[in-house]
């Protein structure tokens, strides 16, 4: 599976409603994958200073990464695949 990276604009959003977006990621990432949908939420970085949280996933396809977020009614400017770089 390849990995994809959700870029959301959050103009003023607050910690808690931060903690809900990550919340309904994760319960979304569930209900699909129970449902048999090869899906995993890996991580999520938030840059306040310009109001954008980053969230990659694990999935078959990008259009799973859409549904899921779309599913969850979590807003998001873009969907794109990326290389998970870490050490």
């Amino acid at each position: 599976m390849a990995v994809y990276l959700v870029e959301r604009e959050l103009p003023g959003i607050t910690v808690e409603q931060l903690a809900a977006t990550l919340r309904a990621a994760v319960a979304a990432t569930g209900r699909l994958a129970a449902a048999g949908t090869p899906v995993r939420y890996l991580r999520s970085t938030f840059l306040p200073a310009e109001s954008r949280c980053l969230c990659l996933f694990e999935a078959p396809d990008p259009a799973t990464v859409r549904e899921l977020n779309e599913t969850a009614r979590l807003p998001f400017t873009r969907v794109v695949e990326a290389l998970d770089l870490a050490p």
